[in-house]
């Protein structure tokens, strides 16, 4: 059975930094002959989590929104590439937006004493990566982003095998001249291939 990757471009713009390195990831998992599926999250249309703990008594969200269909393809996926750049040190509102709605999971595991992830017993171990950019070149420019990140792949029981944050990186197509960037991005997928 072919694992199943799939990438989340975070980034307002389709053709930015991120989503680069991610198309580089995913051409690299399909070469190794894993299943890719690439998702612009400025294509979908969600709302950020209200805090109306609606979720509480089902470990569902209740908005109606692209949100469930998003998290039903992150659900169903082996390996998942988080592609988000630094927006004002943290990481950009798509991905931040779409990671507070996780806490339907969090309902589920710990109000609920439920699976957070329906049938995550029986699945073989997933696991991902998280690509950043970001323009600056500041002391922790990534920090908060990661800690985000961490959080969010803990929650949905994915080990986050490698974190890979370009400083530096502004305009689109930046990413282009960073030495070596690529080759990082398609080396650490192609890991990813292997169960």
């Amino acid at each position: 059975m072919k694992l199943r990757f799939l990438a989340l471009a975070c980034s307002p713009r389709k053709n930015g930094n991120t989503a680069v390195l991610a198309g580089q990831a995913l051409a690299a998992a399909e070469s190794a002959g894993c299943s890719t599926e690439l998702l612009h999250l400025a294509d979908y249309r969600y709302a950020p989590c209200r805090a109306c703990d609606g979720c509480f008594p089902t470990g569902r969200c209740v908005l109606q929104d692209d949100a469930g269909l998003i998290y039903e393809k992150i659900l169903a996926a082996d390996r998942l590439i988080l592609a988000a750049p630094v927006f004002f040190m943290g990481i950009c509102a798509q991905a931040k937006m779409l990671i507070d709605r996780a806490q339907q999971f969090w309902a589920a595991k710990y109000i609920l004493k439920k699976e957070g992830i329906p049938g995550i017993k029986n699945r073989p171990a997933r696991r991902g990566i998280f690509i950043s950019c970001g323009g600056t070149t500041m002391p922790g420019v990534f920090d908060g982003s990661v800690q985000v990140v961490k959080a969010f792949f803990k929650m949905l029981e994915i080990e986050l095998s490698a974190t890979l944050c370009y400083a530096g990186v502004d305009k689109a197509g930046d990413i282009l001249q960073k030495a070596g960037a690529l080759e990082e991005v398609a080396e650490t997928a192609r890991k990813l291939c292997i169960p």
